[in-house]
């Protein structure tokens, strides 16, 4: 993903753009930065992976990652990343993926 590093902080791994964190791993869980209307569904619908995270803004999410396939937790990933790039670069960056996945 254009512009996304890894970081650590307190011996976690934070993956950042700039200075902004989308993705911080803790543990057994995932803290993502998720679109606040797909956050709302998710604690609905499956609230044994995903929980609001109380310490954080309204965008921040635990989930626990034994619950999650491979792809869907890289979906959510680049989801957290499209939230904080401009949205010119996450859309040229979907576009060469989806490109990559019918060829």
């Amino acid at each position: 993903m254009p512009g996304a590093h890894e970081v650590t902080y307190k011996g976690q791994p934070w993956f950042n753009v700039g200075k902004k964190t989308f993705a911080l791993m803790s543990d057994e869980r995932a803290i993502l930065r998720l679109e606040r209307g797909h956050q709302e569904l998710l604690f609905e619908i499956r609230p044994e992976t995903f929980q609001k995270c109380p310490v954080a803004t309204v965008h921040w999410a635990y989930v626990a990652l034994s619950h999650l396939e491979e792809v869907e937790l890289a979906d959510l990933v680049r989801e957290a990343w499209a939230g904080i790039v401009p949205k010119k670069v996450s859309r040229a960056y979907f576009e060469a993926l989806d490109r990559r996945r019918v060829s």
